[in-house]
This record gives structure tokens, C-alpha cells and sequence, in this order.
């Protein structure tokens, strides 16, 4: 640890957010409480998702305010590491953006868990390069802007989000892969 250097601490809010949308989520496949409460499952996954956003917005400005406030580690301050950062953060956007505009909204923010499905997984750009590109993108995002900004802080949290996500994905991946082979196998029935 760097001298004088404080462990981060998150506010109670992002701790909460990072397990809070899964949970959120799956209470909303089995009680569809959510869709009946907004008369609507687009509504309720436009709620959900908005909700997500505000939530990443503030976990961004955490991540940031417990980077700048700890001390820039002197190894990762230079030229070479910089540009590696800003390289991930250009690759994490467009993983990130190009993920948001083949799923839609409902896609990106669980409106599976609302019943609301594609036709099919989609297998376009950047899925058919990367499973879950939306998570790794986003990974990508904060360890490069942690590299930027030469913070063992960053990095050591860019670690927290990355295991989030492998934990949501343990979660998350086999459900998917349920319910589109439930899809594929009642649409092959009707056939």
C-alpha cells in the first residue's frame, strides 16, 4: 500500500446497486409484481433501467472521486501507460455502445427478466468478438480510466466491478440460455 494511502469505501447506495439490479430482476421473472405495479412490462423495464443508469452514473462519479482522492502511483505514471489507458477506454466504448445498440434498451437493461425477448440471442457485432461485451467493455472503461490516471485505487476497484460482473454473469448466462432455448423450443412446437 502507498503511504498515506486509504482503502476506499463506496457509499452504501453503489455497494447496494451492484447486487440490487440482479436481485430486482429476478424477483421480477417470478412475481411480474413490477409490470402489474406500471400496468406494463416495457414500463417496468424502462423504470428498472433507468434506474441503472442513474445507479452507473453515480458508481462512475464514486469510482472517480475515490481515484482522485488517494495518491497516483509513480510506476503508472507516464506516456506509455496513458495512451494504453485511453486505448481500453476507446475500446470499452465501443464495445459498450455497440452492445446497447444491437440489444435496445429493454435488451441491455434485463428486459428478459420482463419477458421481453429479441427473436433470438443476438450473435452480431460485438458478440460474435466477445461474450458479454457489455461487462468486459465496461471493465475496460474503468481500467483504462484508472491507468489514465495512474491510480492503484482504480485499479484495485476496476478489480471490484470486474468481479461483480463474473458474479452476475454466473447468474445471469445460464439464465439467458434457458429461457431462448425455452423460446426456440415452444416456437418449434407451434411449427
Amino acid at each position: 500500500m502507498i503511504d498515506g494511502a486509504v482503502p476506499p469505501t463506496l457509499p452504501s447506495t453503489v455497494r447496494d446497486y451492484i447486487t440490487l439490479d440482479p436481485l430486482v430482476a429476478r424477483w421480477e421473472q417470478r412475481t411480474r409484481k413490477l409490470s402489474r405495479a406500471f400496468g406494463s412490462p416495457y414500463l417496468a423495464c424502462y423504470f428498472l433501467g433507468s434506474s441503472i443508469l442513474l445507479l452507473n452514473v453515480l458508481r462512475s462519479h464514486c469510482f472517480t472521486q475515490a481515484m482522485m482522492s488517494q495518491p497516483k502511483m509513480e510506476g503508472l505514471d507516464n506516456h506509455t501507460t496513458y495512451f494504453l489507458g485511453l486505448a481500453l477506454l476507446a475500446g470499452g466504448i465501443v464495445f459498450v455502445l455497440s452492445s446497447f445498440f444491437a440489444l435496445g434498451f429493454t435488451g441491455t437493461f434485463l428486459g428478459d427478466y420482463f419477458g421481453i425477448l429479441k427473436e433470438a440471442r443476438v450473435t452480431t457485432f460485438p458478440f460474435n468478438v466477445l461474450d458479454n461485451p457489455m461487462y468486459w467493455g465496461s471493465t475496460a472503461n474503468y481500467l483504462g480510466w484508472a491507468l489514465m490516471h495512474a491510480s492503484p485505487t482504480g485499479l484495485l476497484l476496476t478489480v471490484l466491478v470486474a468481479f461483480v460482473y463474473v458474479v452476475a454473469l454466473l447468474y445471469e448466462e445460464p439464465f439467458t440460455a434457458e429461457i431462448y432455448r425455452q423460446k426456440a423450443t415452444r416456437l418449434h412446437k407451434r411449427s
